[in-house]
């Protein structure tokens, strides 16, 4: 086993730990991309949703980030930084955490894709003499929300919103499904070509559209053409998971996540080893289940990282994870107390289960980041 720093078998299990080095790394590879293509990232910091991680991302306080809570806006509102893009459809009851946050000089965005949504942001100006920035969602894909981009309801609603109105934003997650770099070329081109459909026939109409928002983390990687796109958006490219190695977004080698567990019993009969790590964890997410290849709940390797071929964390319940281990393992093969790793389906679920976060420093140093938590 390659040397790792004594703190790592140290720790009481489970945990969750983040290698320094590779989450630069991808960072870099993303950000260089995206200003090769002639536009800016708008980094998504729902993955990681820590302060620390932030520092990594942007280059400065007033740089432009996408958050998925008013918690997360709130908590880097309160730490400095300015520029923020709420990527979720606005429930109207939030528009005071919105506006509260407007009132401190915050540029908080908003995002809607129903004429009711307008309404409410209108009336909630007026009687409060509030402005908002607010982008319409346009449905690149058929994968969740947002209007076509042919929609007769956009124009209605841009003009519905008036000077409130300042762009529009596309979220290809449709692009999880594809597997193969034309594929994903192919969405990412898509995912571009629906914002610039619906800016044309917002400028036919008179409606100015000053934010054009694209994004997912594949889509991210594989797009050729945001010259004429104002920012990309991708989240889960920090730290990558299964599902991404997957896709063919990135390599084994590249997953800067995963939890540490340890091997607490076995079940010789069945072939088991049961090690801390249940779903409380490593999250129940499935998401490579209908891929070309299943890892069940997260790929099993050795301490300092190296993959175990063949061994996947077979089953979970709340606190206790399955191995279920192929005839050419032996059960004793992993003495009780062994330490291993578990790189996670889903990072952003994997992370969610975590309050504290463990990082191994470049340097093999230890820091612990606090997730933000709530919404």
């Amino acid at each position: 086993m390659t040397q790792i720093p004594a703190w790592l078998a140290q720790l009481d299990t489970p945990y969750l730990l983040i290698d320094e080095a590779k989450l630069k790394r991808n960072i870099d590879r993303l950000q260089s991309h995206i200003k090769a293509q002639g536009s800016q990232l708008r980094p998504h910091l729902k993955t990681l949703r820590t302060l620390e991680a932030a520092d990594y991302l942007l280059p400065g306080k007033s740089a432009p980030a996408t958050v998925s809570t008013l918690a997360e806006a709130e908590a880097y509102a309160n730490a400095g930084y300015t520029d923020l893009l709420y990527a979720v459809g606005i429930a109207p009851a939030k528009l005071a955490r919105v506006a509260q946050l407007r009132q401190r000089g915050i540029s908080l965005h908003i995002l809607l894709d129903t004429p009711e949504q307008a309404t409410a942001v209108v009336n909630f100006a007026e009687l409060h003499q509030q402005d908002f920035s607010v982008l319409i969602e346009i449905d690149s894909d058929d994968h969740r929300g947002g209007i076509k981009p042919d929609a007769s309801q956009l124009v209605t609603i841009a003009a519905q919103l008036g000077s409130h109105f300042s762009g529009l934003m596309t979220h290809a997650g449709g692009s999880y499904g594809c597997n193969t770099p034309a594929a994903l070329q192919a969405f990412a081109q898509q995912e571009c070509d629906a914002i610039r459909q619906a800016r044309q026939r917002l400028a036919e109409a008179g409606i100015d559209c000053s934010i054009t928002s694209v994004g997912s983390t594949p889509t991210a990687h594989f797009g050729t053409d945001f010259n004429d796109i104002s920012e990309v958006r991708a989240g889960v490219f920090t730290t990558f998971d299964l599902v991404m190695k997957n896709i063919g977004v990135c390599t084994m080698d590249d997953i800067a996540m995963s939890v540490v567990t340890t091997v607490i019993g076995y079940n010789k009969e069945k072939h088991w080893l049961l090690t801390d790590s249940g779903w409380m964890a490593v999250s129940r997410d499935r998401g490579t289940a209908n891929q070309a290849v299943d890892y069940n709940y997260g790929q099993v390797c050795r301490l300092d990282g190296t993959v175990i071929n063949g061994l996947t964390l077979t089953g979970t319940s709340q606190e206790h994870g399955v191995i279920e281990l192929p005839q050419d393992y032996a059960v004793d093969d992993f003495a009780i107390g062994k330490q291993l790793r578990i790189l996670p389906n889903h990072a952003c679920a994997t992370a969610a289960m975590h309050p504290v976060y463990h990082i191994l420093k470049s340097d093999d140093s230890h820091e612990q980041w606090q997730r933000i938590i709530g919404w």
